[in-house]
């Protein structure tokens, strides 16, 4: 119902504008000269992406150091995408992972709403009569023909063609106003303080459609170079813009990402707003600022430059006003949205309600660079190995924190298997599968580039989830022998009861083994040692206990119904072992930096592996 009715919305807005285009010429240039910009940025965008090939997501990492650092940070990332409201996101997915803290994310930040004034000077400075056009034409051909040379060529003629589409965009803008000249914004306005507000909405409502406030901002420009525009009311649209680009990123970065990420968006809308406010309340002063300054450059009659001046006039005045009481800051985030409380283990999220339908860890904004995604995904395989893990030992009626202890007590194993009624196909359906599917949902949403070391880790990561999920359904397939033979346990000589136990014991300690080398992965040497122990130990504990089982038969303890079970379950607790061996193999990335080989020690000690 909702995808019919966006489809309808969708047909409904092309009719109307496809009329407004036959009766308006200009508005037609206006909107077109829009779309050109807004593809050129989205172009511009994606090939100094993949030109960084990941280095920009590496360098945010390293410039959180410091304060200062990630200031320079934001302003140089910005200046380069012209985009703040990317930067912002892309710092968002990185917070949400873990891979930087919010002290140097709100530093990031501020450094983006700085950076975010360098596009609108290179819009004022190229001036109401400076055409790009021509410069653009040879740009595009020179673009296009770098495809052909390799993916670096590409990446770079991606760029190219973006600034091509962003010139005749320009262009495209001032000549739709020009056609349009009988159109008088100023003619809409209130006087007073109404006049201003009415503006201001104005910027940030173009700013929440068009996702730019490039984009507002260049039209605000071109209106202001044809006169259609006050200068007092294009310095009120730049004020609604401001508070729109935060809008926009608050909106996605709340909806797209986890609690530490919603901080972030918060704090650029706490930021933008409250600077907003201030220019407002200062505006005569900030405008008499800027009429003083531009005419000391001898620019005074210049209302381009004076509306890129007030722009980084308020965004600077709103960096220093913030920038003293950054961690007080991120302390009033953190108690206004603290983290949500974590069950621990699956008994306890059970008792605390239905399993969310979403990670806490995949989030949308975590899709947005190779580095965030890739860690985003080593915490969920975590996840999914901890409640694994916990349904596998459910299924043998074992809880993991069990599997700690030095010598585990047959009677008391006994009497849970007894009186315990937990269905391990049912902890699958609501727990295992659900992460499954968002894991692979995930896998197959993420299309940032990657290199050869990265490509073989996702294909390792996909390919241990899967491990775990055949390791869950073997324990299930176990569970119903086991709880058949919990009453015959309990008769002294029953030789099946006896074998079960003995099974069940050993499946146990092969767990307890894995357990603590997962939790050993800080010593690579060790390890590996350990771990390719345990196979040979699996192999003699088969050889002898299936001996074992056919003498028991020949003596008459056993019956062949109770061998083939016995065989049976005895193959399923050996994949359980297998399967669970193979996942900590598959995550030996220590050579490469990329390692999941912690995957069972608890969630709140998982560093970050990847």
């Amino acid at each position: 119902m909702k995808q019919t009715f966006k489809w309808i919305a969708v047909a409904v807005l092309v009719l109307l504008l496809g009329a407004s285009f036959h009766y308006s010429a200009g508005w037609l240039q206006l909107c077109a000269g829009l779309a050109l910009f807004l593809f050129g940025m989205q172009c511009l965008e994606q090939g100094l992406k993949e030109l960084a090939g990941g280095r920009m997501e590496r360098l945010l990492a390293r410039s959180t150091a410091t304060p200062f650092k990630g200031l320079l940070f934001g302003g140089g990332a910005t200046l380069l995408l012209q985009s703040s409201t990317l930067v912002s996101l892309l710092t968002i997915a990185f917070l949400g992972t873990g891979l930087i803290q919010l002290g140097g994310a709100i530093a990031v930040l501020l450094g983006a709403n700085l950076g975010a004034t360098s596009g609108i000077w290179l819009l004022a400075l190229a001036g109401q009569n400076l055409s790009l056009s021509p410069l653009a034409l040879p740009l595009l051909v020179f673009g296009v023909l770098a495809r052909y040379t390799g993916p670096q060529g590409a990446a770079a003629g991606r760029l190219v063609v973006g600034i091509a589409f962003i010139f005749l965009a320009i262009d495209q803008i001032k000549h739709g106003f020009s056609a349009m000249a009988t159109i008088e914004l100023g003619r809409y306005a209130a006087d007073g303080w109404a006049g201003t507000l009415l503006f201001v909405a104005v910027g940030l409502g173009l700013t929440v459609i068009v996702q730019s406030s490039h984009a507002t901002l260049m039209l605000t420009l071109a209106a202001l170079s044809q006169g259609q525009l006050e200068p007092a009311q294009s310095l009120a649209i730049a004020i609604g813009s401001n508070v729109g680009s935060s809008v926009t990123t608050g909106v996605m970065g709340y909806i797209g990402g986890n609690r530490a990420g919603q901080r972030l968006a918060l704090a650029h809308v706490l930021f933008n707003v409250t600077t907003a406010s201030l220019a407002l309340l200062a505006l005569p002063l900030l405008q008499a600022a800027v009429l003083w300054l531009t005419a000391v450059a001898g620019m005074g009659d210049n209302a381009l430059i004076q509306l890129a001046l007030f722009h980084t006039l308020i965004n600077a005045l709103g960096v220093a006003l913030f920038w003293p009481w950054q961690p007080a800051f991120a302390a009033l985030l953190e108690r206004w949205l603290p983290d949500r409380p974590q069950a621990v283990g699956l008994i306890a999220e059970i008792a605390s309600g239905p399993t969310p339908n979403r990670s806490p860890y995949l989030t949308d904004s975590a899709l947005l660079s190779a580095d965030s995604a890739t860690e985003a995904f080593s915490q969920e395989l975590h996840h999914l190995g901890r409640i694994s893990l916990e349904v596998i030992g459910q299924a043998l009626y074992c809880p993991p924190d069990e599997l700690d202890s030095p010598q585990r007590d047959a009677a008391v194993l006994r009497q849970r298997l007894q009186r315990s009624h937990v269905d391990s196909e049912a902890l699958y359906r609501q727990h295992v599968k659900p992460l499954y599917g968002e894991l692979l949902r995930f896998i197959g949403r993420f299309e940032q580039p990657l290199d050869a070391v990265q490509q073989q880790w996702w294909r390792n990561g996909q390919e241990a989830a899967s491990q775990l999920v055949k390791a869950v359904k073997d324990a299930h397939q176990l569970q119903a022998n086991l709880k058949r033979h919990a009453g015959a346990e309990a008769q002294a000589g029953n030789a099946a009861a006896e074998a079960y136990r003995e099974l069940r014991l050993q499946l146990l300690d092969a767990l307890a083994w894995l357990v603590r080398c997962g939790q050993q992965h800080d010593d690579p040497q060790r390890w590996r040692h350990e771990l390719q122990a345990l196979e040979p130990r699996m192999q003699a504990f088969k050889e002898e206990f299936t001996a074992r089982l056919f003498a028991a038969v020949r003596d008459g303890r056993l019956d062949g119904s109770q061998l083939g079970s016995l065989v049976n379950d005895l193959g399923y607790a050996q994949r359980i072992v297998r399967n669970l061996h193979q996942v900590l193999l598959l995550g030996d990335g220590h050579r490469h930096g990329l390692s999941w080989s912690g995957l069972f020690q608890d969630e709140g000690e998982a560093s970050a592996l990847s």
